[in-house]
Order: C-alpha cells, then structure tokens, then sequence
C-alpha cells in the first residue's frame, strides 16, 4: 500500500490536537489513516459529473401547516383563571 501520510505528520496532528499517543498508537493510527486516505483515492476514481449535489441521503421535506390568521383568546377569557391579574395584564413576582 502506498503511504499517503507519514508517522512525522500523525505525531504534528497529534500535538495539534493534544494527544498524547504510544509509539505503538502512533503506528496503528499511520496506518489507519494510509488505509483511509487510500481508499478516498479511490473513491476520487468515480466519475460523479452528472450526480446531484445533495446535502441528505433521502429527500427530506419541511412538514408545516398554512401560516392563517385567527382570532385570538378574549382577554377576559385569558385572565379569568390567573391567580393574579390587573384586568389587562398578568401580574407575576418580580424577577431581577
């Protein structure tokens, strides 16, 4: 397999990222990241000129209902069981 990254380049992005990574980790994640950037190579093989760009898997619609104006909740209806009210408004506890 061709080598697409070095160990030097795992230990630079390990510091970046505060790792702190065993010699034996640092090999493993060489060749992980070989096996991964190899098979990216071969994904950039595919021929994807007339695919749609798409941001989901499946088509995903926004579900929502009609914006209509109605009429809104009498006030005097709104307030009847507020355990405290002004006639207007509801009185609350103060909150600072």
């Amino acid at each position: 397999m061709e080598t697409k990254i070095s160990i030097e380049e795992v230990r630079h992005v390990a510091i970046l990222a505060r790792l702190e990574l065993t010699e034996r980790e640092e090999l493993r994640m060489t060749e992980q990241m070989n096996s991964i950037l190899s098979y990216m190579d071969k994904l950039s093989e595919l021929d994807t000129r007339d695919v749609p760009a798409t941001t989901h898997a499946i088509q995903l619609e926004n579900v929502s209902r009609e914006d209509l104006v109605n009429p809104s909740l009498d006030r005097a209806r709104a307030l009847h069981n507020a355990p405290q009210n002004d006639g207007v408004n509801f009185v609350v506890p103060k909150v600072i």
